[in-house]
Order: structure tokens, then C-alpha cells, then sequence
């Protein structure tokens, strides 16, 4: 689920540092894979894990950028009026290829509707993402500001998961229950989905076949449980979660959600088998902690959390090992970075953020030479 607007929409915005520089001859292949160039200068010096970094998108709102089976493609979603997306839509690129603000990447779903968290299936010759144009062709409505000030995520019943092939088709729709279905990813090892839906009244996370069936849910605590992402080798879950415990937070939470509404201004990480069991809380920072991947090590979690700041708008990744030790800052913008994805073979992250966007609330996507 995309929310980039969260920085935009919610919080007052600092101007961000427009960098410029040359490019650095960072060229080099890893299994395969070239490493086009990057530019130094987008990097701030604190940035040890990052031997390079190059700009993928120039404008609009891009996000949750995923990698394909093989690392020559990634799928994303955007909102960006010169590529006629105004509801976010997805998008493919060549991960190896540059970029450049006059290149429009090939745009993969329908073009109706709102679309988020696409994703490839193995094979990559299909990508599954989570849609509203069956309801609706026209963008649905967001929520508007709140008069008590608090900041929300609408949670729209019209979302289906389907899958697409690389021009746009869709082949087939994979859910078909009432009430929210989306934040669909693929396990590494090619054999399951993992899901966000509403279909028990709740927001629980579940798993199926990549045919839509064997549907098994695997959490069942009262909360929104989502953003899930299997380990490397299929064995754990890793997501995000806005549990309420107290009277007054249950109330809030179950009054928002039947509004379609959920309030994310305070999460943490969870971490369990890909079965549901042994579930345990892996971060207790405070605030917002979000968008966790699997370190292709699987001994750690990045992700992306404004824990450390008091007025709550400042996003930066973090690493943690899984058993809750170790927490390390990995970026270092002023505003906003989030959304981290390791390549396959590891070698990359590619991850959203507003660096370098001359001080607009424009969010692009990155990709780092990764250096643990």
C-alpha cells in the first residue's frame, strides 16, 4: 500500500538539499547484472552501506519498487500527471538501464482504478498487484484532513488482487471476497502469496497458492497487520502492525476501520513462521516502524521508521537482526527514505525518497550498490 502522501499531506516538509555532481565510474558486473553508474552526490557521507547510488525516477510519487526473479526488471507503482498516471498505476523498468526525466517506463496494469503492491511471479512473465478498476474505473476518493488533526489511511473495499502479464492483460483475479484485499507478495521459493484482507471482519494477514487457492490466515489478533515479506528461504514472515491495547484504542481503532480508515502513526515489526506460529514483536521503538524486508543474510530486517524524531515526518532506513539486537541507521535524509528492497543475488537496494527533489514533495526511487 502505497503512502508516500504521508510525508506530502500529513507533515509540515523541510526543503530537501538538491545535490548536484558528476557521476562516478562505479561500472561493474555481479552475476551477471550490470551496475550502471551512480551518482556519488546523492549520497550523504554517513551512508557506509551505500558504494553507490543512482536516481531512477524524476517526478511524481513512485514507490514500492520490487525486484524481479532474475533482477533484470522492477515493478513499481506511481502517480505522475506527464506519464497520465493520476491515480497510481504500475509501472516496469530495466533495472539496468539509465534513466532520465524524459523516459516513461512501460506501464503495466490497466490504467483504471487505483492499483498498489505489485509484485513478479516466479517465471517473471506475470506480476500480481491489488486493483479497484472492477468496481470502479474512476480513482477513488481519499480521505479528507481530519478535524482532530490525525493522520489516516484509507482502506478501500474495492481492492482485488490480480494478475497481469507484461502488456497489461490481466489473466486472472485472484480474490474475490468482500472488503479489502491487497499487499500481495511472492515467496522467493516461487510456492506462496502472502496478503493483507478484511474477509474476517479484521485485518489479518494470509497466505495462498499462486492460483488463489488454500487460503489460510495466519494472524488473528485484533490490529492491522500488513505490509508482509517472506524470508529468502521461505520459512518466516516478516510486517508491519498497529496493535491497540487500551479500551480508548480499541475503540479508535475499530471506529476507523468501519469508516475504511486505519490510523498508522504508531507501528512495529513483527516477525513469525510462514505458518502464523511463533509470532513475537521484533521492534519496540515507538512511532512508525514500516515497509521491513528480509537482509538477504535472513539474520536481519531493514526497514523504515521516524522513531528518533519528535516531530514525527523524518523517515530513514534502519537495521535490526531478527532477534531484536543491533538496531543500526542505514540513510540519512532529512525528509523522508523508505520502502527498502534487496536484489536476489543481494547486491543492490532500491528504495524511495525524497532526496535531491529541489525541495517539492516529489518521491523518487533509488537503487544502492550495496556494501555490508
Amino acid at each position: 500500500m502505497k503512502k508516500i502522501f504521508l510525508i506530502a499531506s500529513a507533515f509540515a516538509v523541510l526543503a530537501c538539499t538538491n545535490q548536484n555532481g558528476t557521476k562516478a565510474d562505479t561500472s561493474d558486473k555481479k552475476q551477471n547484472h550490470q551496475i550502471v553508474a551512480g551518482d556519488s552526490s546523492l549520497i550523504y557521507p554517513e551512508e557506509k552501506h551505500f558504494k553507490s547510488l543512482r536516481q531512477l525516477t524524476f517526478g511524481g510519487d513512485n514507490a514500492e519498487a520490487y525486484w524481479s526473479f532474475d533482477d533484470s526488471k522492477l515493478v513499481f507503482q506511481a502517480t505522475n500527471e506527464k506519464w497520465d498516471a493520476h491515480c497510481d498505476q504500475i509501472f516496469m523498468m530495466n533495472s539496468s538501464e539509465e534513466q532520465s526525466p524524459d523516459k516513461v517506463p512501460s506501464l503495466i496494469s490497466t490504467g483504471d482504478g487505483r492499483t498498489t503492491c505489485s509484485y513478479f511471479m516466479p517465471g517473471d512473465t506475470t506480476i500480481l498487484y491489488a486493483s479497484t478498476h472492477v468496481h470502479d474505473a474512476s480513482c477513488p476518493h481519499k480521505p479528507p484532513k481530519r478535524e482532530d488533526g490525525k493522520y489516516v489511511w484509507p482502506v478501500y473495499d474495492s481492492f482485488d488482487i490480480f494478475v497481469a502479464d507484461m502488456k497489461g492483460n490481466v489473466i486472472r483475479q485472484l480474490t474475490n471476497t468482500p472488503g479489502y484485499d491487497a499487499e500481495a507478495t511472492v515467496s522467493p521459493k516461487g510456492d506462496k502469496i502472502v496478503f493483507t484482507s478484511m474477509r474476517s471482519g479484521d485485518l489479518e494477514l494470509y497466505t495462498m497458492n499462486l492460483d488463489g487457492r488454500d487460503v489460510k490466515q495466519i494472524t488473528s489478533e485484533l490490529g492491522y497487520d500488513g505490509g508482509a515479506f517472506f524470508s529468502h528461504d521461505g520459512t518466516k514472515l516478516i510486517f508491519r502492525s498497529s496493535r491497540p491495547k487500551t479500551d480508548e484504542e480499541v475503540k479508535e481503532y475499530k471506529d476507523l476501520l468501519a469508516q475504511g480508515l486505519v490510523m498508522p502513526t504508531h507501528m512495529e515489526l513483527y516477525i513469525c513462521n510462514a505458518d502464523g506460529s511463533e509470532l513475537r514483536q521484533l521492534t519496540h521503538l515507538g512511532n512508525a516502524n514500516w515497509a521491513p524486508y528480509f537482509h538477504p543474510s535472513d539474520k536481519k530486517v531493514i526497514f523504515s521508521s521516524n522513531h528518533a524524531n519528535d516531530r514525527g515526518f523524518q523517515f530513514n532506513l534502519y537495521m535490526i537482526n531478527i532477534d531484536g539486537t543491533g538496531l543500526e541507521r542505514i540513510s540519512f535524509d532529512s525528509i523522508f527514505d523508505a520502502f527498502p528492497v534487496f536484489s536476489n543475488n543481494g547486491d543492490r537496494l532500491v528504495f524511495s525518497s525524497n532526496r535531491h527533489n529541489g525541495g517539492t514533495f516529489e518521491t523518487n526511487l533509488f537503487m544502492a550498490e550495496w556494501v555490508d
